[in-house]
């Protein structure tokens, strides 16, 4: 049985000064991938759009974290990604996260709405992404649903196990998105964004 984390209640309105110390740090990150080698290797305060790589741009939301097409009318004001992996080409963890700030709670809680809406239709469902390298295809799983988490695993097709576990959670105003990959990943993605919603209700 899993432990259910439910959201904090009461928590006031955070600002865009606190979105940083949402975030958790590199150490806490290595801790729970079990890795001692991880790395910031991108910090960013704007989204990113990889919709022109993915062949169904409607399951952009449940393939990559921090997209402008999929938070676009959301109503968001700031965000803060990091991305964190073992330095060189062959690393055996990749880790995102992600705040995003909204104006109110109930702008934050439209938006994971329409994400769990998003990712369940696609669901047993494959999606290729095209890049400069090479094309990926990922197989999308079932989404798993609390009250204020959402979780899915995407495999890499060919790639000798390498998949992905998506998880997102909301607090007060804000939502936070966590991506952990690796040849034997769990439930890292729901700890990583259980911490950061822990880590926005500090006072």
């Amino acid at each position: 049985m899993r432990e259910q984390h439910a959201a904090p209640i009461d928590v006031p309105p955070l600002t865009e000064a606190k979105l940083d110390g949402v975030l958790l740090s590199i150490g806490e990150l290595n801790d729970i991938m079990g890795s001692a080698k991880m790395k910031v290797t991108s910090e960013l305060k704007e989204m990113t759009d990889h919709s022109g790589e993915v062949s169904d741009p409607d399951c952009l939301g449940a393939i990559y974290g921090a997209e402008e097409p999929v938070y676009a009318g959301s109503g968001w004001t700031a965000m803060r990604d990091q991305v964190a992996r073992e330095p060189g080409e062959d690393n055996e963890h990749w880790v995102e996260q992600t705040a995003v700030l909204y104006p109110s709670a109930e702008k934050a809680q439209k938006f994971f709405d329409e994400s769990k809406s998003a990712w369940q239709k696609c669901s047993s469902y494959s999606v290729s992404v095209d890049n400069a390298d090479a094309t990926y295809l990922w197989q999308i799983d079932n989404v798993a649903s609390e009250d204020t988490l959402i979780t899915q695993m995407t495999a890499q097709e060919d790639a000798n196990g390498w998949a992905c576990q998506h998880a997102m959670s909301l607090v007060s105003n804000v939502t936070v998105e966590a991506w952990a990959c690796s040849y034997d990943v769990k439930d890292e993605a729901a700890t990583i964004a259980n911490g950061m919603v822990a880590n926005a209700a500090k006072k």
